[in-house]
C-alpha cells in the first residue's frame, strides 16, 4: 500500500539552519532515498518553496485567493514523501528513519486516482519509464 509521509516543520527553524546544518540534514534525507530506491519502494518526495511563496484559493464563502498560507498551525507543511509499505508500522518506521527538527510527520495511506479510469497505478513504484 502506498503511504504518504507528510512533514511539518516551524519554519523559522529551517531558515535559521546553517548551509552546514541543511547540507547535513539533506545528506540524510539522501541516504533515506537510496535506501528506499533500492528496495523499489520509494514513490515521489517534494521539497516545497518557502510559505512566503504560498497563495490560498478559499471556498468557504466566496472563492478568493489570498497571499500565504495563514493556515491555523505553526508548523508548516515542508514537503512529503509517498512510500510503499507492507502496513502503517512499516510506514512509521520509514518516519523514524527520516531527520528531523521539532518535525511532525503525518503519516496517511493513500489511493493513486485517475478521474474516469481505475484508482491504480500505471507503473508500479520501481518500474521505470519506457
Amino acid at each position: 500500500m502506498l503511504y504518504s509521509i507528510l512533514i511539518y516543520v516551524p519554519e523559522d527553524l529551517v531558515d535559521a539552519m546553517s548551509t552546514e546544518d541543511m547540507d547535513a540534514h539533506i545528506a540524510r534525507h539522501l541516504r533515506v532515498h537510496d535506501q528506499l530506491g533500492k528496495q523499489g519502494r520509494l514513490g515521489p518526495v517534494v521539497r516545497l518553496m518557502p510559505t512566503t511563496t504560498a497563495v490560498q484559493l478559499r471556498t468557504s464563502t466566496a472563492p478568493h485567493v489570498i497571499d500565504g498560507p495563514f493556515t491555523e498551525t505553526k508548523e508548516q507543511l515542508l514537503g512529503f514523501y509517498i512510500v510503499d509499505c507492507k502496513s502503517l508500522e512499516e510506514a512509521i518506521e520509514v518516519a523514524r528513519s527520516l531527520p528531523s527538527v521539532r518535525t511532525t510527520f503525518e503519516i496517511r495511506p493513500v489511493k493513486l486516482f485517475f478521474p474516469g479510469g481505475e484508482m491504480t497505478p500505471i507503473l508500479p513504484l520501481n518500474q521505470a519509464l519506457p
